[in-house]
């Protein structure tokens, strides 16, 4: 079964936290592939994920562009494993694929201050739950770390 992480952004957006799991996932040797709901909300990820830092790189590509199956990380609106990715992020909305066991983790990033998106995932959470998969809540404490809940 797949391991699903619930990531609860309270005090950090997408933008700040994305980054760094994603590169953690690439330290483990993972591809990845973060679907969003929005393709404005795409766009502006992808324009992010090439400035967010002057010290780091993560390359990256959606899957619009020419050869999205070579991409180690790959954004994308579609239920499409196109890169071949071990982990998969789902942010802002975005409905989870129907076979979650192509991935070895499925990260569900859910924004703490809209209370529709708590309430879907604590759905998700109870769904994923009764159909055997492995299931973690990561809430940050007031350092900014990440601290596994559940």
């Amino acid at each position: 079964m797949t391991d699903i992480h619930f990531y609860h952004l309270q005090r950090q957006t997408l933008e700040a936290v994305l980054p760094t799991l994603l590169m953690k996932s690439r330290e483990r040797g993972w591809r990845a592939l973060v679907k969003i709901d929005s393709e404005q909300r795409l766009a502006s990820l992808d324009d992010h994920l090439w400035a967010f830092s002057d010290e780091s790189f993560l390359p990256h590509g959606t899957d619009r562009e020419p050869e999205p199956d070579e991409q180690p990380i790959l954004l994308t609106q579609g239920d499409e494993n196109r890169n071949g990715a071990a982990i998969l992020f789902l942010a802002e909305g975005a409905d989870p694929p129907s076979d979650l066991d192509r991935y070895e983790r499925v990260v569900l990033m859910l924004d703490g201050r809209d209370e529709d998106a708590v309430a879907a995932a604590r759905e998700s959470w109870r769904r994923f739950r009764g159909a055997g998969h492995a299931v973690t809540y990561w809430q940050q404490d007031e350092d900014g770390r990440w601290q596994k809940r559940g």
